[in-house]
């Protein structure tokens, strides 16, 4: 017999560092499930990624057990980083912060391909774009 779902939160943390301070404490302590276990977890399993924000879905069940899906980085995260900036322009339309390769845009793709609602590369890719574009960057070649 299924365990019944008491909640599903979604929490985006940086891979190896999470804390019982917010965001995670406080999304997690309605539930009533053991949170230094599920932080134990969650470092132990995203440590080979440090400071990389990943997010992550946590399904927390009525007798107080949990399980949880880490995910791969944002769209905007992975783009940050390919283009080496701190953060995306206010004002897309008119500033461009940085570039990038279609080469870094294909590798962005295949990262997300298995949490994006695709199966094809091309689509993914497409949508990187438009994330791209949607933060200042353009895209050389």
């Amino acid at each position: 017999m299924a365990k019944k779902i008491a909640g599903v939160v979604k929490l985006q943390l940086v891979s190896g560092q999470a804390t019982p301070n917010p965001p995670v404490g406080p999304s997690l302590a309605p539930y009533m499930i053991n949170i230094p276990e599920f932080i134990k977890s969650f470092n132990a399993q995203t440590q080979d990624q440090p400071g990389l924000v990943v997010t992550t879905v946590v399904t927390c069940f009525a007798d107080r057990s949990f399980s949880f899906e880490v995910k791969s980085p944002p769209t905007a995260v992975l783009l940050k980083q390919a283009a080496r900036i701190a953060k995306g322009s206010g004002e897309p339309n008119r500033n461009k912060v940085a570039s990038v390769t279609p080469e870094q845009i294909k590798e962005i793709a295949q990262t997300k391909l298995p949490d994006l609602n695709t199966v094809s590369l091309e689509s993914a890719m497409q949508m990187v774009r438009g994330t791209a574009r949607s933060m200042g960057i353009t895209i050389t070649g």
